[in-house]
């Protein structure tokens, strides 16, 4: 099971560098699709398979709108691709970034965490199974300063 979940982690990190890279609208949305289903597998082999689910409905969903308003704006005869030496030095420069970053904070020592799948204490429900009101509840912030976010990103794009 580590192998998968560290496998999961490494095409989640491979699908945000094909974002990251940004060689064109085409490429950049199969590498979204990669991170979102690696993600949403990440979360799920941690036990919140609501927040997995939330992510790949709202954010493929979403986001994959935006990358087809952004290719008919483009429309580029001929595609800057991953192979290109511009894209490919890029690339190499933005996981060396990410490599040593994780490095320099000691995260590979600590990358199995036991306290997020079931509830500890007196608590004995999973913690998946409060899903939305869980979301509602302690979550209520972040989703005002994100839907303030979207917002603002809305008026953005339209100006």
């Amino acid at each position: 099971m580590m192998e998968f979940v560290l496998f999961l982690g490494v095409c989640f990190v491979l699908g945000g560098l094909a974002v990251a890279s940004n060689p064109s609208p085409y490429y950049g949305a199969a590498g979204l699709v990669v991170a979102a289903i690696a993600g949403g597998g990440w979360l799920v082999s941690l036990g919140v398979s609501f927040v997995s689910l939330v992510l790949v409905m709202v954010y493929l969903g979403g986001m994959l709108v935006v990358f087809v308003y952004s290719v008919s704006l483009a429309a580029d005869p001929y595609p800057e691709a991953w192979t290109d030496w511009g894209v490919v030095g890029y690339g190499f420069g933005l996981g060396l970034v990410i490599v040593v970053g994780l490095v320099v904070m000691g995260v590979p020592g600590q990358l199995v965490d036991s306290g997020t799948v079931n509830s500890g204490g007196l608590l004995s429900v999973r913690s998946d199974f409060s899903g939305v009101a869980v979301l509602y509840s302690e979550g209520a912030g972040l989703l005002l300063i994100g839907g303030w976010g979207l917002l603002l990103t809305l008026f953005v794009v339209l100006e």
